[in-house]
């Protein structure tokens, strides 16, 4: 007796944020589920090894070093990803900038750089890929907490994140009649380098922790397969959501 096929099997994801961290956990998630996965990062020696690793376990992988804040970036992912696989099918944007800093000092340049990177570019990117999107296909915003609840000296991210909740349902109401899905997944916090200068501060991780109904910091493979389950059939019906992961903070 054969198992069931793969449920991505043929179906090519775009990975955002893929050379470290939560989007390189998503797509070694998206990998093992039967997807092509184009790797976009800035990194090219630490995408390459992603791709490798990727490759090793038998997951069909291109890495594409861009800068999606650029002018042409956004076009030039979809352009080499469409060239490689022929099409895309999911694109997850899990690229992103946090940079914690109390209101009054946070300048015109720490909002505007949050703000490229995670409105702007998704945004962009998004727009550049929907003429390679139709039915069944699923694009998966990492938002965030922050995007659900204030913080303090977050102020900029928590604006990025907001805008991310509604941009995912703005494209809902546009998108769904066409049979494409956008959702977002919400991590709490989770152990990346993108605040791990933060939980090395054991009076900071005790906060969070006291914070978290579920008694712990979350770790990337918790996120990864609520990304995968979003993109495959599964998750058909689900449009417009946005998938709270964060140990119950949000609920407390």
């Amino acid at each position: 007796m054969t198992g069931s096929a793969p449920p991505l099997r043929d179906r090519t994801a775009v990975v955002t944020g893929a050379s470290s961290g939560i989007g390189a956990q998503i797509a070694r998630e998206l990998g093992s589920a039967g997807a092509r996965i184009a790797l976009v990062g800035r990194d090219s020696q630490r995408l390459g090894a992603v791709a490798g690793e990727l490759a090793a376990a038998g997951a069909e992988a291109e890495p594409i070093v861009a800068d999606l804040a650029t002018a042409a970036g956004p076009k030039e992912v979809v352009d080499r990803a469409v060239a490689r696989f022929g099409g895309i099918d999911v694109l997850v944007h899990a690229a992103g900038v946090f940079l914690p800093t109390p209101f009054a000092d946070t300048t015109d340049e720490l909002l505007d750089a949050q703000w490229a990177t995670n409105v702007r570019a998704p945004f962009r990117l998004t727009r550049a890929a929907s003429e390679h999107l139709g039915d069944g296909s699923s694009v998966i915003f990492v938002s965030s907490i922050c995007g659900h609840v204030g913080f303090p000296n977050s102020s900029a991210y928590c604006a990025t994140k907001g805008a991310v909740e509604l941009l995912v349902k703005s494209l809902t109401a546009e998108f769904a009649p066409q049979g494409i899905r956008v959702n977002a997944v919400a991590p709490g916090n989770v152990r990346t380098s993108i605040n791990a200068h933060l939980l090395a501060d054991s009076d900071y991780e005790r906060q969070m922790l006291d914070s978290t109904p579920a008694g712990r910091v979350g770790e990337v493979g918790d996120i990864a397969p609520a990304v995968a389950f979003l993109a495959s059939p599964a998750a058909s019906y689900i449009h417009g959501a946005s998938l709270l992961i964060d140990g119950g903070w949000v609920a407390s």
